[in-house]
């Protein structure tokens, strides 16, 4: 399948041209075989897709057994690719107490722990330096992955490693020529200005993108992040835009559809908070009202939102990816784009 034109963005103050539309990679080595990773990885190329994303904890949900799979599976498809036309972006892990089989458990975002991600990284990926290297969440208490709550109490619980500490590792990183540019994931505003402000101070490496999660159902972004990533220049890189498929419909029709949801029991608490029915019900309607498919108006309009510099797209099939794809070239119009506004007002972020 061919989807052109393709449009490609600078992300943030970098040297990066990146595509519109981004292939996330979180399925290869637990939903997808490595055959079927290459196979949408060469379909994403052929459709103009220039970015890559991937994390050294996936495969997602994590497992100890699948740590790092993703990765492999990227990397044997990269050694065969002109390295210089891909961007190549990764994540390393941060604290967590039931992850210990990355790393003995990553500790934070000091020097030790991220130069052995980024080692580990470099050596699954087989290449010599990644593109954008990103935080895949911030190595402090923070309300993510579907909690709603910053609660000031929940700090002495946890691993605090100190943003400058982190960009002073980071800056090292860049003199080696191992990655290019830095990002965060899962970030909060104070921590962008944080990173921002330190950068500039120091002449430490500056962060070009944040990778947040933004869809339909979860503008939280819009009211939190938007001014200050459009004043400080920081790309957003939108994760899940189909709201791990329930923007599909599909769950709609059968509680029971095959899907991350219902494969893994307990996964994807973010979309399993009251309301989100509801809302996906008008969405759907209104797609079909529009002559689209649900999946296609939810990445129609993430494609073509002003605050969003690439759109990561994921598929376990490739069809699903071909539906994906084929949104690029979908313009909702003005006055559809009025009545998904008009749903948003009346059920706000139903899946922060």
């Amino acid at each position: 399948m061919s989807v052109s034109p393709m449009a490609y963005r600078r992300l943030g103050t970098s040297d990066l041209n990146v595509s519109a539309v981004c292939l996330g990679t979180m399925t290869f080595g637990q939903q997808n075989s490595e055959a079927d990773g290459h196979a949408q990885l060469d379909r994403a190329l052929a459709a103009g897709i220039n970015f890559i994303d991937t994390a050294e904890m996936y495969a997602v949900p994590p497992r100890a057994e699948t740590y790092g799979a993703t990765e492999t599976i990227v990397g044997n498809w990269l050694k065969r690719q002109d390295r210089s036309k891909i961007v190549l972006a990764t994540k390393a892990a941060g604290p967590g107490r039931t992850l210990e089989w990355i790393r003995g458990g990553p500790k934070g975002f000091g020097k030790a722990d991220l130069n052995a991600a980024v080692d580990g990284s470099l050596k699954r990926l087989q290449t010599d330096y990644i593109d954008l290297y990103q935080l895949h969440w911030p190595a402090r208490r923070q309300p993510m992955f579907g909690g709603w709550q910053y609660a000031p109490a929940d700090e002495g619980d946890g691993i605090i490693t100190p943003i400058a500490e982190t960009l002073e590792a980071l800056a090292e990183l860049v003199k080696a020529g191992k990655i290019r540019h830095v990002g965060v994931s899962n970030e909060h505003p104070w921590g962008v200005m944080e990173f921002t402000r330190l950068a500039r101070e120091s002449g430490l490496p500056r962060i070009v993108s944040i990778q947040n999660a933004y869809s339909l159902v979860n503008r939280t972004y819009d009211l939190t992040l938007a001014e200050v990533c459009h004043r400080e220049n920081v790309g957003l890189l939108a994760y899940s835009p189909l709201a791990f498929g329930h923007l599909s419909g599909k769950y709609l029709a059968n509680p029971q559809a095959e899907g991350r949801i219902t494969r893994f029991a307990g996964f994807g608490q973010r979309y399993s908070k009251p309301g989100l029915e509801a809302v996906v019900t008008e969405y759907v309607a209104l797609a079909r009202d529009a002559g689209v498919t649900p999946a296609q108006l939810a990445l129609a309009w993430c494609y073509r939102r002003w605050s969003v510099t690439s759109t990561i797209i994921g598929a376990t099939t490739l069809a699903q990816l071909d539906e994906n794809l084929s949104a690029w070239n979908i313009d909702l119009a003005p006055e559809v784009l009025d009545k998904i506004d008009a749903i948003h007002l009346r059920h706000p972020n139903p899946a922060p």
